[in-house]
């Protein structure tokens, strides 16, 4: 086998076993951690140098967009005038592989000053920051991926899924969902996707192509044509709705069916509905599925609007 690959496969083996060692941790220091972290009324702050501190800024992240208010402050600056970002009521989470970060220990005079609770993560519970901690959570004995022993590649990984492990965990004990994921996501397609609804993209009022049961299927034409979706809603009695498509018409065509005849007699009586309160992509979801490119929007039975599959696309929804 190449050797760069065996290498490859042998850091990934290495890493693995830390997750394992990881796995052993998780006790109720766990739980203490959660507990402290739910229960403060400010914020979650997170301190690392080096790499800790470059985990450590991706673990706030993923905090603070899972409903849990948090934020990185680098030590160094802490020291120098950034620690009074950090106020009582806030949570402080240091990282630290060995428990020994001068930067970090410099700051646990000020920590314990402000009543703050210390949540510490290192390897073991041997180092400074570890026996200051009011929960210490560990790491767990392993080695390195990098084969000097000195670069940190093993320990980053624990520290992240560590991090991950409590960001889920609080989410749930938050009972976190899918609609408050979306309002710290506003932007990009995933925004799009949490946060639109059938009703923002819709068409409504005069642009709904709309004729009744007994309009020929040649005036139903003019009606697809001036709107231009692709179809027209047959009203065909109270609440009663069908739907002609311009496919449909396409095909009456090639069998010489009389246009002349009321749209009742060849309408489809079993049309595809959604609600104007359905999220966006499930609606996208529901075309794939039924292999339509419309559908008619209902609010308790009455319509409302036509949703078209050219109205997602343009919307960004994928």
């Amino acid at each position: 086998m190449n050797e760069t690959i065996t290498c490859s496969l042998n850091t990934i083996d290495i890493e693995i076993n830390a997750l394992k060692t990881l796995k052993l941790q998780i006790n109720n220091s766990f739980s203490e951690a959660c507990n402290e972290i739910i229960k403060c009324n400010g914020r979650l702050i997170i301190t690392g140098m080096g790499k800790s501190g470059l985990v450590g800024r991706k673990i706030a992240a993923t905090m603070a967009s899972t409903g849990t208010p948090a934020f990185f402050v680098h030590p160094g600056e802490a020291g120098h005038g950034d620690l009074g970002m950090i106020v009582k009521g806030d949570v402080v989470l240091a990282i630290s592989n060995s428990g020994n970060s001068d930067e970090i220990n410099v700051l646990l005079p000020v920590i314990k000053k402000l009543d703050l609770p210390l949540i510490s993560i290192t390897k073991n519970l041997l180092g400074r920051l570890a026996q200051e901690a009011d929960v210490a959570l560990t790491l767990g004995d392993f080695e390195e991926a990098c084969p000097m022993g000195l670069a940190p590649t093993s320990s980053t990984t624990a520290t992240m899924v560590l991090g991950d492990a409590l960001a889920i965990a609080l989410l749930e004990a938050r009972g976190f969902k899918s609609d408050d994921f979306a309002l710290s996501h506003p932007a990009g397609s995933l925004g799009k996707k949490l946060l639109t609804d059938v009703s923002d993209i819709m068409k409504s009022g005069d642009e709904v192509p709309v004729v009744t049961g007994d309009t020929s299927i040649i005036d139903a034409l003019f009606e697809i044509t001036e709107k231009r979706l692709g179809m027209t809603v047959v009203v065909d009695g109270e609440n009663n709705y069908g739907v002609l498509t311009d496919g449909d018409i396409r095909r009456l065509l090639t069998i010489n069916q009389d246009m002349s005849q009321p749209i009742a007699s060849v309408m489809k009586t079993t049309p595809i509905t959604t609600t104007p309160n359905t999220k966006a992509s499930e609606a996208l979801n529901i075309m794939r599925q039924q292999k339509v490119n419309q559908l008619i929007v209902l609010d308790s039975d009455t319509l409302v609007g036509v949703l078209a599959l050219r109205d997602l696309v343009q919307a960004g929804i994928s």
